[in-house]
């Protein structure tokens, strides 16, 4: 669609200047004004400088008038898209404009209620997919690997003794695959959040991670956890498990505190490390996964909270209703 040039106000004062032109002409038809006599030519003079001041009045009114609708206009174009936002017109907007702005405040909230809601079939789609193949992985290919070990420990039994170092190598080798295919199956879709609920599935996710990296964790919760649904839960998990993977790879952390409150008024969850910091409004050229946290805090209706400066370490709170 080809870009317009042609203002409103421009179309207004066009067509204010036409009537002034057609005015003073109709006026000197009727008043049958005859400009070679002194006395008329400053009666047509006087006229003249009325409708130019009048003209001038009533440009500056609509350049007032205008105003505000300039304003939307300008508050419109700077909002994202990707983004929740909200706006209120500055100033005392006549009736038609509060309008505009109510019903685009109203567009503004179904996309957003529409953004929501889309991206909340995703995470469930996502969790789904992760369930089936931690399953899969679990039930198929780990019951293949038990198999091949079972058959490497016959085959150890009648092995001639060049060739025993070398069929224990192949079960070292096969029992590794089954570890690292263990833990693959947990960190994608781990047993104790769909079988025992969110606080035993942090705490088993914070022994991993404590074995895994040498890094001191502990969790302090509070309220009932098991009130939270099912995305909210998943939400919490997936944000304590990106704040940790940061924790060890960032910060250079030697503890990591892990508290969730759940309460009447909502949920809060923070993460805090000790590690190294950073300035978070510093351009960061590896990525902490914040957008991906933020993105999921507020599928749930909730918030993201970043605080840390360097040599103070980071700590990460998630608030949602």
């Amino acid at each position: 669609m080809r870009p317009r040039h042609d203002s409103l106000i421009g179309q207004v004062v066009a067509a204010n200047i036409v009537l002034v032109i057609l005015t003073l002409g109709a006026a000197g038809l009727v008043g049958g004004l005859n400009l070679s006599a002194s006395e008329e030519r400053w009666t047509l003079v006087t006229l003249v400088l009325v409708v130019v001041l009048t003209f001038c009045v009533n440009v500056w009114m609509l350049q007032r008038r205008f105003q505000p609708l300039d304003q939307l206009i300008g508050q419109i174009e700077e909002i994202d898209p990707s983004e929740p936002s909200t706006f209120e017109l500055a100033g005392g907007p006549t009736a038609e404009l509060d309008r505009v702005a109510n019903s685009f405040n109203r567009l503004l909230r179904r996309i957003d209620e529409e953004r929501r809601r889309s991206s909340q079939l995703v995470l469930r789609a996502q969790e789904e997919e992760r369930r089936r193949l931690a399953r899969d992985l679990h039930d198929e290919v780990n019951q293949a690997l038990t198999a091949i070990l079972l058959r490497l420990e016959a085959l150890a039994q009648g092995s001639p003794a060049e060739r025993v170092a070398e069929v224990a190598e192949l079960k070292r080798l096969a029992t590794q695959a089954m570890d690292e295919l263990i833990s693959l199956a947990h960190q994608l879709r781990p047993t104790a959040l769909d079988d025992h609920g969110l606080i035993p599935a942090i705490e088993a996710q914070l022994r991993g991670f404590g074995e895994r990296t040498g890094i001191a964790s502990k969790l302090e919760a509070r309220g009932d956890a098991a009130t939270l649904g099912e995305d909210q839960q998943t939400v919490i998990y997936r944000v304590t498990q990106e704040a940790l993977t940061n924790a060890d790879r960032h910060a250079r952390a030697h503890n990591v505190e892990v508290s969730l409150s759940v309460d009447g008024g909502g949920v809060e969850l923070r993460v805090r490390d000790d590690g190294i910091g950073f300035d978070p409004t510093a351009p960061r050229s590896t990525s902490l996964g914040l957008d991906g946290m933020a993105e999921r805090a507020r599928l749930i209706g909730g918030e993201l909270d970043l605080r840390s400066a360097p040599g103070a370490g980071t700590e990460l709170t998630l608030r949602a209703p």
